[in-house]
């Protein structure tokens, strides 16, 4: 296995910036997801590292080896990478073991070698049982990992996923996720996987770079992330939150609406513009004012939706700025009652300068 290392990497189509600057160095075994909105240039990223796009600038550097440079690319077939693409991609007229085995035919390992390596990764993706079927006669799921078993079994130094659970439902989905990161606990090959999707990003990655316009615009751990965003962009995209923008009052309290909130996240300098993220989970909804004044907020329900474990609400401050909240199932109020919105200080974030919606 071998580092991946992207030095302020771009690529522009005529006057379009697609990648515009990344720097990202993925260790030895890590799975970073590249995540985020359709456009944002995390495809384009992977297919740079993979080898079937030049880069404009910038370098990729495996190991202690350049791949990629404006003066020079090293194609795909001398990278040692294997791609996972959202479609399985596999040959309709192979079994699933003659799928499997391809990589290995071609690299002409003989009989006895390629018979071991199959019969090993067979077990560990689960799919002894269907050797000798066709993808025709497997389940989305089921195609998946032989397409997964595939790339593992040449032992890639680099292992690149794009979207790969895109074309499953729900539930398979979930499922894969789990599938996913077993395989790379078991193998720890070096991971890129582009997805737009928190939940496959959350659930398999080590570290997530969130993508915005070409750039990456923040990096972190799943917990980093979701808990402590640094920009309004990546608070909304991961998890959902409440934007609010206010004028500092010292180097703690924000106001919004004319109400005082505390916050967390970055000292404030009196009379600067703030965007402050809550999630909407972490605001309380009371419809009777409570007894301390302190992070409360004034709002009217403009509507509610029940969603089975809870409820949705879309309320409208005094100074019509809408928030959401989630609360309890249990917590029925209608649309046009006054309700008191509660906004713990610890999870009122200030975020980064310049940063207002």
């Amino acid at each position: 296995m071998a580092s991946v290392e992207l030095k302020a990497l771009g690529k522009r189509f005529g006057a379009a910036t697609a990648v515009d600057g990344v720097s990202l160095r993925i260790e030895h075994g890590q799975l970073v997801c590249l995540l985020g909105p359709s456009g944002c240039g995390k495809t384009t990223t992977l297919r740079l590292i993979a080898g079937f796009i030049e880069p404009s600038a910038g370098e990729i550097v495996v190991g202690n080896k350049i791949l990629s440079s404006p003066a020079r690319t090293v194609p795909p077939e001398g990278r040692n990478m294997s791609m996972i693409f959202q479609s399985y991609a596999l040959w309709p007229h192979m079994t699933v073991a003659e799928n499997v085995a391809y990589g290995l035919r071609i690299r002409r390992m003989d009989a006895a070698t390629i018979a071991a390596k199959l019969k090993a990764i067979l077990s560990t993706t689960r799919l002894d049982a269907l050797a000798g079927r066709y993808p025709g006669e497997l389940s989305g799921g089921q195609q998946q990992r032989v397409s997964l078993a595939r790339a593992l079994v040449v032992e890639p130094e680099t292992l690149l996923l794009d979207e790969p659970l895109s074309n499953l439902d729900a539930n398979l989905r979930e499922e894969m996720r789990f599938e996913i990161r077993r395989l790379h606990d078991q193998y720890r090959y070096t991971t890129v996987y582009v997805t737009h999707d928190q939940a496959e990003a959350m659930t398999t990655a080590d570290l997530i770079a969130v993508m915005n316009k070409g750039r990456i615009e923040q990096l972190g751990t799943p917990k980093e992330i979701y808990e402590r965003p640094v920009s309004a962009f990546v608070a909304r995209f991961i998890g959902g939150s409440n934007i609010l923008e206010g004028k500092a009052l010292d180097a703690e309290r924000v106001s919004i609406g004319g109400t005082a909130l505390r916050t967390t996240g970055r000292p404030l300098r009196a009379g600067e513009t703030v965007a402050v993220s809550v999630r909407q989970h972490d605001v309380g909804l009371q419809t009777a004012a409570p007894a301390g004044s302190d992070n409360v907020l004034h709002a009217t329900v403009a509507r509610q939706v029940f969603l089975g474990g809870y409820r949705d609400y879309t309320v409208v401050l005094d100074d019509k700025t809408e928030m959401r909240a989630t609360v309890s199932a249990d917590n029925d109020i209608p649309p046009g009652r006054d309700v008191w919105l509660s906004l713990p200080a610890a999870k009122c974030r200030a975020l980064m300068e310049g940063n207002t919606p």
